[in-house]
């Protein structure tokens, strides 16, 4: 029984060492900056096929929003679809559009992935209030 204590405690601390010694992978500015064009680009698709993934994926909580009668369902699913889709955003100017925020060394800390929803919530989906209130001085 001691010599199982004692490479069960061996193993965790093994485990634990090695655990501390892995490398850590940030996704940020310092990561993107390192990147070159091609591998930036390549990033930015394989980014948008994930986020088409999981908006696909919204199919199955709308069913299931209809099976349990969850009230305000579609326009939450909605919304967050939105929030996930970057079809609006080409991957050229995604590209472009990082390089630009992180050149500025105090978006450096920017996952990422946050930076690509922000880009992709900056870009004009439909017309917004904005557009309404000029429309409505117009007439």
């Amino acid at each position: 029984m001691k010599k199982f204590s004692a490479g069960v405690v061996l193993g965790f601390l093994a485990s634990l060492g090695i655990g501390f010694a892995a490398p850590n992978f940030s996704h940020n500015g310092d990561f993107w900056n390192k990147l070159d064009t091609s591998a930036k680009g390549g990033y930015v698709n394989g980014y948008s096929d994930a986020m088409e993934v999981s908006a696909g994926k919204l199919d199955s909580l709308t069913i299931a929003a209809g099976l349990f009668h969850w009230k305000g369902a579609d326009k939450i699913i909605s919304q967050l679809s939105k929030e996930l889709s970057t079809a609006d955003l080409s991957h050229d100017d995604a590209v472009r559009q990082l390089n630009t925020l992180y050149s500025n060394p105090k978006y450096s800390e920017l996952d990422l992935g946050q930076a690509l929803q922000l880009l992709a919530a900056k870009t004009p989906t439909d017309s917004g209030p904005a557009s309404a209130s000029s429309s409505t001085t117009q007439k």
